[in-house]
């Protein structure tokens, strides 16, 4: 049965016809689909005044949401059941390929994090994992008893912590924690016990100092460093985080206006139309657009946790969950990075950065999310 009753209507004979709306026939979720659309048209908006008025950098974008978009409503036409058929394949596979990043990858900037695949061109490993461990862990909850028993919790750690560990090697901190998170929330959402959570943040935090001292590279200590006091390397360390602030901070209520920010229009601000375009928006469009935007990620979430909450097994409830809040880690680190509340860890603001592979990641995690949603079985009493 369809999710969406088909809507009734009569020809010129006066006979009914029923016909299904072209967002059910698509497996498409309208509320989510036009959120997004909303998010990526301000994007580019943004990005256009971010990149100095580049419309090249907002074409290449724009093929990019289009290709994404592509990969979305593929993936929404697939019923659950398949990503859970192809999730262990895809997770062993994923791990194949990020260890040979490590013995065989593209270097850049200092890290190994790309595979050059012929006929593909350079390719991170990475990305694909933000969609294969949270479909894993679920994949590995879905025909066990809930709530885990403390031998499954353990088996869900070591798949959530090879390739974590494998990722942050490259090394890449930020995407290593973004994974592993995805792969703990599917653990929270299986019946975690509070208590075990409470043991697992004291370890944390007697392990926060060890992994400072003999863990981080010194480039991630220079972040930390950096996030505690900005203000003692200025022209260097502290650069991005003091300009962040002061682009945020002078946009006031209602901003200075589209394309007449001077913090990044004057080349103060490093990398505007990445990492740090929310500090653009601020600058922009002042507070008013930056709750504008916050209110959009809002109903993207909401709507992910709704379908989450809507889903009939398992398997669909847990990977909703995980995909959602997947989404909103990377507004939440995103907007603590630029603001100054977290150490910078390199984590795009979703679907307004420039990127590429990122883009495509995200927009396929929505299309599993649409799936999960319009096809569901409906039960007639």
């Amino acid at each position: 049965m369809s999710q969406v009753d088909p809507v009734r209507t009569t020809d010129n004979g006066g006979h009914a016809i029923f016909r299904t709306p072209v967002a059910t026939r698509l497996h498409l979720d309208p509320p989510l689909l036009a959120a997004l659309l909303l998010t990526m048209l301000g994007g580019l908006a943004v990005l256009y005044s971010a990149s100095g008025g580049s419309l090249d950098t907002v074409v290449r974008q724009a093929i990019r949401f289009g290709g994404g978009l592509l990969v979305m409503l593929v993936l929404a036409q697939l019923p659950p059941r398949t990503f859970r058929f192809w999730a262990p394949l895809v997770y062993g596979v994923g791990l194949a390929l990020l260890a040979l990043v490590i013995l065989v990858g593209t270097e850049a900037k200092g890290a190994q994090r790309w595979l050059s695949l012929p006929g593909i061109g350079r390719f991170q490993p990475a990305e694909l994992m933000k969609l294969a461990v949270p479909a894993m862990v679920a994949w590995f909850f879905s025909d066990r008893t809930l709530p885990p028993s403390k031998r499954n919790v353990l088996g869900s750690l070591v798949l959530i912590f090879l390739p974590t560990v494998l990722i942050a090697m490259q090394p890449d901190l930020g995407t290593a924690l973004l994974i592993a998170a995805a792969g703990l929330v599917v653990l929270f959402m299986a019946g975690l016990s509070w208590r075990l959570i409470g043991l697992a943040v004291l370890v944390l935090v007697v392990a926060a100092p060890l992994m400072y001292f003999f863990v981080l590279h010194d480039y991630q200590r220079t972040r930390v460093d950096t996030f505690l006091n900005p203000e003692a390397d200025p022209r260097g360390a502290g650069w991005n985080i003091i300009q962040s602030k002061t682009a945020i901070g002078s946009g006031g209520i209602g901003g200075k206006g589209w394309q007449d920010g001077t913090q990044s229009r004057l080349d103060f601000l490093p990398e505007s139309h990445t990492d740090f375009i929310l500090a653009v928006l601020g600058e922009e469009f002042g507070l008013i657009g930056f709750l504008l935007l916050l209110a959009v990620y809002l109903v993207i979430i909401g709507r992910g946790f709704f379908i989450s909450w809507q889903a009939q097994e398992t398997f669909s409830r847990l990977l909703a969950a995980a995909l959602t809040m997947t989404f909103f880690i990377y507004v939440f680190v995103n907007v603590g990075m630029v603001s100054g509340l977290l150490p910078v860890v390199g984590v795009p603001l979703p679907l307004v950065s420039y990127g590429g592979t990122s883009i495509v990641t995200l927009l396929a995690s929505f299309g599993m999310l649409m799936s999960i949603h319009t096809h569901r079985r409906f039960i007639n009493f």
